[in-house]
């Protein structure tokens, strides 16, 4: 017999999810007022309020708190708080937090150096659309770091990267397709991409001098 729900207990359910997300919509608001704080100038604010909206559950203030812990512009008497943060973030599933927790690894930034992990959280980023990631994920597949070399993985996450509008992807896939390595030799895709990342460059180079 299906299992009824009483309802006071439904209602308490209710209460419950309820008080949740009033919880969570608090925390999104603390997140823009921190925001705020912080392009004013007001770093001490910003931090508090990222903190309080991060103890929240709030995955975007804890990426945003961690970068201030990492960039010494925030203070915790947690040990290890910025990794902590960051990854409490990408676990939460932001696609900038698990790159940014996968550079930690990658470079040996205050962790001891891991390929396998950082190819982890590559790829959970770059499966979410992240250019950046997707670009350093098919490194990994062409190096063979942290998982078997594969240069049709690598073409497949470089293109990915390059249709995103990542401009050294764009130029990496331009040299695969001269070279055919991963990939079937084809010169006019080759010079269609070198011609995208130098209107890439070129769109770079403009907004430098506005």
């Amino acid at each position: 017999m299906p299992e009824r729900i009483s309802r006071p207990l439904a209602a308490c359910a209710l209460a419950v999810v309820a008080t949740a997300a009033l919880a969570q919509s608090g925390a999104a608001m603390s997140v823009d007022a921190a925001l705020s704080a912080y392009d004013s100038g007001r770093i001490d604010e910003a931090a508090q309020r990222f903190e309080s909206a991060a103890r929240a559950g709030n995955r975007l203030a804890q990426y945003h708190y961690a970068m201030m812990l990492r960039e010494g512009t925030a203070a915790s008497a947690e040990s290890n708080a910025a990794w902590r943060w960051l990854r409490r973030a990408a676990e939460a599933g932001l696609p900038q937090a698990q790159y940014e927790f996968a550079r930690l690894y990658d470079n040996g930034e205050k962790v001891r150096p891991s390929q396998r992990t950082a190819y982890h959280w590559y790829r959970r980023a770059a499966e979410q659309g992240h250019a950046a990631a997707q670009f350093r994920l098919a490194g990994f597949y062409q190096d063979g770091r942290g998982v078997a070399a594969d240069a049709e993985m690598a073409w497949r996450w470089i293109r990915a990267a390059a249709k995103a509008g990542h401009r050294d992807a764009q130029a990496a896939l331009a040299v695969l397709y001269e070279s055919g390595r991963g990939v079937e030799r084809n010169l006019d895709q080759a010079a269609r991409w070198r011609a995208e990342a130098a209107g890439a460059e070129d769109v770079r180079r403009d907004a430098r001098r506005d």
